[in-house]
């Protein structure tokens, strides 16, 4: 499904430039918060499409960069269950929020797979709900096994560690897996925190 065309941002004091600035957020590649963290660098004042975010295994550890000094602004899924407790750091504001739709979402196995029955399926915390509406009929979910990222759910059914995952299309295509079920995308706003003492002030 294509990105609508009418994306919509709420600019609360983001950079007036951004050039050879470094956005952090959940990797590795293929993930959606990767997708949505190009979409952000390449709308930002001075942003570039050559530039690309800095990925790490989780949403936390995004946010240690960000506050460390070794990257200038954090985005994080606003479905992602602990998404608060950056809204709650003292040291990081909240300076944008923008709609995102993500990249197809589906259950994808290693291809020539036959999973059948009960199956343990791999997903990050955060769109599990996906898998009771897109599991086909004839499965059933014996364990879900939580990743921190879909592109981790990928690669535990490629390892063969479990049998299936809820994973996005470039994270399935990148890892070599084929889906088995329907695929439907996720409309998602996405929060993008920067050092509060890095703040530019709002003029009067």
């Amino acid at each position: 499904m294509q990105q609508p065309t009418d994306q919509k941002f709420l600019d609360i004091s983001m950079p007036t430039t951004a050039r050879g600035w470094k956005v952090a957020t959940l990797g590795p590649a293929g993930t959606s918060s990767e997708l949505a963290a190009e979409h952000l660098i390449a709308r930002l004042p001075g942003g570039s499409v050559e530039q690309t975010p800095a990925l790490f295994h989780s949403y936390e550890s995004a946010s240690r960069a960000v506050l460390q000094g070794s990257a200038d602004l954090l985005v994080v899924a606003n479905a992602y269950a602990d998404v608060s407790a950056f809204y709650m750091n003292t040291e990081l504001s909240l300076v944008g929020a923008y709609h995102y739709r993500t990249p197809l979402y589906g259950i994808a196995v290693v291809p020539g797979s036959t999973p059948s029955g009960p199956v343990r399926i791999a997903s990050h915390p955060a769109p599990v709900p996906l898998i009771e509406q897109l599991l086909p009929g004839e499965l059933s979910v014996k364990e879900t096994v939580l990743t921190d990222s879909t592109s981790a759910a990928a690669l535990a059914a490629r390892a063969g560690r479990v049998e299936a995952a809820l994973t996005t299309a470039p994270s399935a295509e990148r890892y070599g897996l084929a889906f088995i079920s329907e695929t439907r995308p996720i409309d998602m706003l996405w929060s993008v925190f920067r050092l509060t003492r890095a703040v530019e002030p709002v003029a009067a």
